[in-house]
Order: C-alpha cells, then structure tokens, then sequence
C-alpha cells in the first residue's frame, strides 16, 4: 500500500506529536516570513537611499539657483536704488518667504496626530496581564 491518509495518520499519531508538528511549521513559517521582510526591507532601503540621495543634490541645486537669482536681483536694483538699498529690499523679500513658510510649517505641525490607535493599544496591554479580578 501507498501512504497512510490524513484521517489515518491523525488516528494513530498522538497529540504530542501534532502539536509538534505544528509548533514546527509555525517556527518554520516565522522564519521564512521574517527571511522575506528582512529581504524587502533591504531591496526598499536601497531604493529609499538613492531617492534621498537625489533629493539632497536636487536641494543643494536649488539653493544654488536661489542664491545666484538673489545675487542678480540685487545687482539689477542696485543699479536702480543703490547697491545697500537694493540689498534691503531683497533681504526684507526674503524674510517675507521665511515668514510666510513658517506660518505654513507651523499650522501644519498643529495638525499631525502621531498614532493615537497605536499608543491606545499600548496603555491596554498593562491592563490585560493583571490577573482577573485584580483592577478589571
């Protein structure tokens, strides 16, 4: 005869050694999940670091543009209102832009929650390995 069925094996192998066999294939089930997201992980790391990478350098590039744009703003008023004042002016621009991005950066700072169902879960889990009876 070929291979006992599973109705067959399960009648003659102990609960013992199902419960084995499950703890088993549930270790080896872990293991291959964790060798899988540790996998992902480092593909999307990789992936992650050169985006950073670009946006740094796509950043510094955009200083450097501010910056020489501002130089020749204030050269071209310079030769309208003087170089100290045209030197103000771009100057009080600027603060504008710095004030006016603050303003946004700090109203949208308000709004971020954090994780409140996260940090709900945390302040369950004491109360659940309490004993019964013992402050439920």
């Amino acid at each position: 005869m070929g291979e006992p069925t599973p109705d067959q094996r399960a009648g003659s192998t102990s609960l013992g050694d199902l419960l084995g066999e499950v703890s088993r294939d549930l270790s080896t089930l872990i293991r291959q999940e964790m060798a899988l997201a540790k996998a992902e992980l480092k593909e999307s790391a990789g992936k992650a670091g050169k985006g950073a990478g670009l946006l740094g350098g796509a950043g510094y590039a955009a200083i450097m543009a501010v910056l020489f744009l501002s130089i020749a703003l204030w050269w071209a008023l310079g030769t309208l209102i003087g170089n100290g004042w045209s030197g103000v002016v771009v100057a009080v621009l600027w603060g504008i832009v710095a004030a006016i991005l603050y303003s946004v950066g700090r109203k949208s700072l308000k709004t971020v929650d954090g994780a409140p169902e996260t940090v709900d879960s945390l302040k369950k889990i004491p109360e659940t390995l309490k004993p019964n009876g013992a402050g439920r």
